[in-house]
């Protein structure tokens, strides 16, 4: 049953008037913010469980708003996803390296909106991979159930949609997956993603694992792979 809270930042009255009625009608609660300031301020004094955040926004933008919120303990881990323009790849790039979940290109279909604010909320709900097994390779400890990365002993702090990757190319080494394959696997079959934005999480993804982060392979043309044998030097 519906119920979660949302946050909903956007400056154009009748987009925020769609997105709210909508949102509604599936019994979401809305609280709305037409700036950034406002959407800052509303994110630090009220729990919420998603926030829909536009990019263009009078004042602090939605990029700002998004870096902020991520850095802040009281609000880092409210899910995001960014609202944008059409032709606006690098400002979903953007987003996505700081930490948003995803994104609704303008124009958008109320129903396709919907989709997606569901699928964050069955992640939060029962992420898919729970229930997998711990995988334990090349002295990197992925545990599922505890959505636990650990190399070395030392834990690994991944957003939701990176943890998903990793895990999924290391249940399989050596096996070649193509960026529509891996966003099938995590988010579900046509799901709109752009090739780009599979990239940056990658690229993510292996920042965060250090020397490691050798481990997952390009497969020029195709994809990415996790390597199934040993690398003797490591960074």
């Amino acid at each position: 049953m519906a119920g979660e809270n949302i946050l909903v930042v956007e400056d154009d009255s009748d987009i925020l008037e769609l997105i709210r009625f909508n949102l509604l009608k599936e019994r979401y609660r809305v609280e709305t913010a037409i700036s950034g300031e406002l959407a800052i301020q509303s994110a630090a004094s009220t729990v919420f469980d998603l926030c829909l955040l536009d990019i263009m926004l009078p004042g602090l933008d939605g990029l700002d708003v998004c870096r902020v919120m991520k850095k802040d303990p009281r609000t880092a881990l409210i899910p995001i996803i960014m609202v944008t323009a059409k032709g606006e790849e690098s400002d979903i790039v953007t987003g996505l390296e700081m930490g948003a979940e995803d994104y609704i290109v303008k124009p958008f279909s109320p129903k396709v909106m919907i989709a997606k604010v569901r699928t964050i909320f069955r992640r939060k709900a029962a992420p898919e991979i729970t229930s997998g097994r711990p995988l334990n390779v090349y002295d990197m400890s992925i545990h599922p159930g505890r959505r636990e990365v650990v190399i070395k002993g030392k834990e690994i702090d991944l957003t939701y949609t990176e943890f998903q990757l990793l895990y999924h190319l290391a249940s399989k080494p050596g096996w070649v997956f193509t960026r529509y394959q891996i966003v099938n696997a995590i988010n579900g079959e046509d799901y709109a993603v752009t090739d780009r934005a599979v990239d940056v999480q990658i690229v993510n993804l292996r920042k965060k694992l250090g020397g490691y982060g050798k481990f997952i392979e390009t497969v020029r043309g195709i994809g990415y792979r996790f390597a199934d044998r040993e690398l003797v030097e490591m960074e």
